[in-house]
């Protein structure tokens, strides 16, 4: 069922999900060309708001913060399986890998290769900040708007 602590936890880890956005680009090979990486980790952080964050809200203050950085948790690791996938397909159009196995295997080393990428103090602050405070708003809305 929709509610305020569902819209809220969707717009604000997707406002996270575009400002990591924008601080993970620079991190990159300047060669990388990002095509739609904003919008699928916006639209992902949508989804996982409303899917995890809104159903966990309205329980207090500590489980609010928890909710928040369970929230950032999966948003980041589906980005990173996502956008795994996305350069594994991409890579395979060159036929790189030997069978499909290695393929799917693949997913899984790139995404590990992303995090390290974006393993930075300045990403992981605004990503635990940001989570916090996301819990924290939804938190907020929950109470507020029942």
């Amino acid at each position: 069922m929709p509610t305020a602590a569902h819209l809220v936890a969707s717009v604000a880890l997707a406002l996270l999900a575009f400002v990591v956005s924008g601080q993970i680009m620079p991190l990159m090979p300047e060669s990388t060309d990002f095509g739609y990486f904003t919008h699928v980790n916006v639209g992902l952080a949508l989804v996982a708001g409303w899917k995890v964050m809104g159903r966990r809200a309205g329980r207090g203050f500590v489980p609010g913060i928890n909710n928040g950085l369970t929230g950032m948790a999966v948003l980041v690791i589906w980005a990173l399986i996502i956008q795994g996938a996305v350069e594994m397909f991409r890579l395979a159009k060159r036929n790189i890998y030997d069978g499909p196995f290695e393929a799917l295997a693949a997913i899984f080393t790139i995404a590990l290769e992303y995090f390290f990428v974006m393993a930075v103090p300045t990403v992981l602050v605004t990503l635990v900040v940001g989570g916090t405070l996301v819990g924290l708003v939804t938190e907020f809305a929950s109470k507020r708007w029942k």
